[in-house]
């Protein structure tokens, strides 16, 4: 099995793809975000007998040193540290050319120094913007429409330079909005469950109209992994999508529905994007996944939510339910 490196691993999809690829007999090495607590983030919440296998390096991906040396000697490093909160980003959007860029740079030279048979760099579907049509392929125009969102353009350009110019073994991943376990409580679907937890019968949510395309966790997860198997997919970018959508809003009623059926919904003008920040539709295509590798969805949404739900009426109190987390 390959010796794998994953950055942010300490972070909500890291945390899954690191535990799964673990329990399919990889060696790997968990790059996490130095900090003097010593916390390992959602890795120190895994099972013993999976973080026996772990191998933990704490560093930060803005300092090129600390990359290539957690980098030296892993065949596969799948890349997905980085800043991705959009409120944070209006107000900060410096961290975030350091981090996602910067970032992104670092990992780039040192796996072309280092000779690294396979790199996986993580996008978001964000890059695309409000859709232009749908479902939105990988062909879709870019559009910053926010400075986490123009940075992740950037990281991604860079990947396609570093592959164009160098003939490296690159694959660009771009996940839609992935939910599940473990999700900070700045995305949407953790705001609103937590919230109803909690107790409270008017919840605060930003514009209910725009869509997403939600993939659960493990799916996403998934993804990274079957990606990785092909060679196919060198030198793509790649989306991970369900194909289908649902408004905010929907998504609210229906967690209404499920936990409290007397709470409703308010409009909390702090919450709001900018409007022309505002990415009003994403859906999107997964045939060129399914297309170049095995991947596909094994979880409904109603099945997502439902583990979802369950795993945070069990770590509710990790969650500060009573403010907005950007």
């Amino acid at each position: 099995m390959s010796e794998i490196l994953v950055t942010g691993a300490d972070g909500f999809i890291g945390s899954h793809l690191t535990e799964e690829l673990v329990k399919q007999g990889h060696k790997v090495k968990a790059f996490v975000y130095y900090n003097s607590f010593n916390s390992w983030g959602w890795l120190d919440t895994l099972p013993k007998d999976i973080m026996k296998e772990i191998e933990v390096f704490a560093g930060d991906v803005r300092d090129p040193n600390g990359v290539r040396e957690a980098m030296k000697g892993m065949d596969e490093v799948f890349h997905l540290a980085a800043l991705i909160a959009i409120p944070f980003s209006y107000h900060s959007p410096d961290t975030y050319v350091d981090t996602n860029i910067k970032g992104t740079l670092n990992v780039l030279q040192a796996a072309r120094d280092l000779d690294t048979s396979r790199l996986l760099i993580t996008s978001t579907s964000e890059v695309y913007g409000t859709a232009q049509y749908v479902p939105i392929d990988e062909n879709h125009p870019y559009q910053g429409q926010s400075p986490y969102s123009a940075t992740k353009i950037g990281a991604d350009r860079l990947a396609e330079s570093f592959y164009r110019s160098f003939n490296m073994p690159i694959t660009i991943v771009r996940p839609f909005n992935t939910y599940g376990p473990r999700q900070s409580a700045r995305a949407v679907i953790p705001t609103i469950i937590t919230q109803l937890l909690a107790g409270k019968v008017e919840i605060d949510l930003g514009s209910l109209t725009p869509t997403r395309d939600f993939n659960y966790v493990k799916d996403t997860a998934n993804g990274f992994i079957e990606i990785a198997k092909s060679n196919n997919t060198i030198g793509e970018e790649i989306n991970i999508a369900t194909q289908q959508e649902i408004s905010i809003g929907q998504l609210a009623e229906e967690l209404i529905r499920q936990i409290n059926p007397n709470a409703k919904i308010i409009c909390d003008e702090q919450r709001l994007r900018p409007e022309k920040s505002e990415v009003n539709r994403l859906l999107g295509s997964n045939e060129k996944i399914k297309r170049l590798t095995d991947w596909k969805p094994n979880h409904t949404f109603e099945q997502g939510l439902a583990e979802t739900i369950e795993f945070f009426k069990h770590n509710l109190d990790q969650y500060k339910t009573d403010i907005y987390n950007i």
